[in-house]
């Protein structure tokens, strides 16, 4: 059997992942990271009043158009405690950052520009220029105006922008729900005891914080045995809770205890593929059971981790509006390596900055897919394409970072 290009496994999984449908009106304080579903109109002007952009003097430009001009102190303005009369020919106001223009003034005249010959006069040592230091209601945004549109990720800055639009709640995607299944009679759950050949079932928590880190809902289906009965009834549970993907975890291939392609086939699952020219990883499955997608990662947890890595990742962040990361950087390599079958290598590495400044990734001397604590200390994939030659120390390589 020809395996699948690790290119045109990714197009196959996400060329056509869209956004979920689901809009959630979500508080502002938790829309942190959300991507918005509509535009997001103003519901005020902004500033809301002319005001001061500094400490100093309200006044008419006209009564000081040169400089040495003497005005009498009428009042003050202070944010949120404004001046209520109006500026007359020859008079000033002790105006504060924030504080609405007294009727009657244009223009401001800063502190250190004036000084105070007694309590109730003011000498300007500058001739003062109508506008100046002066911000003009509306002039952030108006009433109705678009200031978010849909598309946008709320970054701080966007929840800052949303705030000052009057806006406590947002409309925003909702987040794509990722159902995560492991499968098999060996394993058990972290903390519980094991018989003679179970192992703990590590791969779920690693595959459901993934999903949440790129923007999922998890819906944890736990563990299904080797039976047919099992598997059904989590996929009941898949499809009851409105999966928008399906994880499953081993039992993806065709050995006689490997149920989960079958069940999932006589359910009516479209399968698109199940093999893949990578390693590790090679026996990924993917496909269509009605609008639920369903990705088939491999038991293995490195395997299960680098694929989840390779197409989880893009996928929900697909569906939850995100645009994917770009994780490749260009390196050096810090070891030697054989020449590449046809299989494309995800080898887990180490990265170091060199004394030149270049980054240098050296692989771990062990690589197989069942160590958990190699990848956990990894910083990144060394990228090596199917029929690699072999490559020496300094030659350049591709790498993908895992952690920044």
């Amino acid at each position: 059997m020809v395996l699948m290009p690790v290119e045109e496994a990714l197009a196959r999984i996400t060329g056509d992942a869209a956004p979920v449908s689901r809009i959630e009106m979500v508080p502002l304080k938790a829309a942190l990271g959300r991507v918005l579903a509509k535009d997001l109109l103003a519901l005020r002007t902004h500033p809301p009043f002319t005001g001061s952009a500094m400490d100093g003097y309200a006044l008419r430009a006209m009564d000081a158009a040169v400089a040495g001009a003497t005005l009498r102190l009428i009042g003050e303005s202070a944010a949120g405690h404004g001046f209520d009369g109006t500026v007359s020919p020859g008079e000033a106001v002790r105006i504060f950052t924030g504080a609405p223009l007294p009727q009657g003034a244009d223009a401001i005249v800063i502190q250190e520009d004036a000084e105070r010959p007694d309590r109730d006069h003011v000498h300007l040592k500058v001739a003062a220029v109508p506008g100046r230091h002066v911000r003009p209601e509306g002039a952030d945004f108006s009433f109705g105006d678009a200031g978010l549109t849909a598309g946008r990720v709320m970054d701080p800055t966007a929840v800052t922008l949303a705030a000052a639009m009057n806006h406590p709640a947002v409309p925003v995607i909702g987040r794509p729900r990722v159902a995560v299944l492991a499968t098999g009679d060996e394993l058990r759950l972290p903390g519980e005891s094991l018989a003679l050949g179970q192992i703990i079932a590590s791969n779920t928590f690693g595959i459901a914080a993934m999903a949440i880190s790129a923007g999922a809902d998890v819906i944890d289906l736990g563990i299904a045995e080797d039976r047919m009965e099992a598997l059904n009834a989590a996929l009941d549970s898949a499809v009851r809770e409105g999966a928008d993907v399906l994880v499953t975890i081993g039992g993806a291939s065709v050995g006689d205890h490997d149920l989960v392609q079958k069940a999932l086939v006589e359910r009516g699952m479209a399968l698109d593929f199940w093999r893949i020219a990578m390693r590790p990883g090679k026996p990924l499955m993917s496909g269509r059971l009605g609008g639920m997608r369903v990705l088939g990662l491999p038991g293995n947890p490195a395997s299960s981790m680098v694929c989840a890595q390779l197409f989880l990742e893009p996928l929900v962040r697909s569906l939850a509006g995100l645009a994917p990361l770009d994780r490749m950087r260009k390196a050096f390599l810090g070891k030697e390596l054989p020449k590449n079958d046809k299989r494309q290598d995800y080898l887990r590495a180490a990265l170091s900055l060199a004394s030149d400044g270049r980054l240098t990734a050296t692989p771990f001397d062990r690589q197989d897919s069942s160590l958990m604590r190699i990848f956990a200390d990894a910083d990144c994939l060394l990228v090596r394409p199917p029929h690699a030659p072999a490559a020496d120390v300094g030659e350049a390589c591709s790498v993908l970072v895992l952690r920044p």
